[in-house]
């Protein structure tokens, strides 16, 4: 969807070898890494992209919300973080865990955020359980956040 819609130059980075050759074999990157999100450093400078995202990966078990200040280092300023989780019965300790990160980082002036959207229909559940409401589907929410300018100081 981010190709239909004119972006071009696009990043991507996976904790599975496998995963990176599947993203690959679509020829929509311009470059692919290796990188375990939330235990190393993501492989670009500081401030280097208009805008960030990921999906499906910040989940119990999966990427921890210590990942968000590697994130924003990487994002220039003004530039756009679009995140995404799951809102299932054995998410929701992890989704308050990473909606309680998101809103300290809001209140500390590093970004600002622009959207919370619930989805309801998000992917499809893999046990009853974890169903939304019998529907067969898992509810999830998209957040986008808006990096803020760095503060210059006073010329005096």
């Amino acid at each position: 969807q981010l190709h239909r819609r004119g972006f071009r130059c696009l990043h991507g980075v996976d904790g599975s070898a496998g995963m990176l050759e599947q993203a690959r074999s679509t020829g929509l990157y311009q470059e692919l890494r290796l990188c375990v999100l939330g235990t190393e450093p993501l492989p670009a400078p500081a401030e280097h992209y208009d805008a960030v995202t990921v999906g499906g990966a910040l989940g119990e078990g999966q990427v921890p919300s210590t990942v968000l200040p590697e994130l924003l280092r990487v994002t220039k300023p003004g530039g756009f973080l679009c995140l995404t989780t799951r809102s299932n019965p054995s998410n929701l300790r992890y989704k308050a865990e990473l909606e309680a990160a998101l809103g300290q980082l809001e209140r500390s002036g590093a970004w600002q955020k622009l959207l919370a959207q619930e989805v309801e229909y998000w992917e499809r559940a893999t046990t009853e359980e974890e169903s939304t409401q019998g529907t067969g589907y898992i509810s999830g929410v998209v957040y986008i956040y808006q990096k803020c300018p760095v503060p210059h100081p006073e010329e005096g």
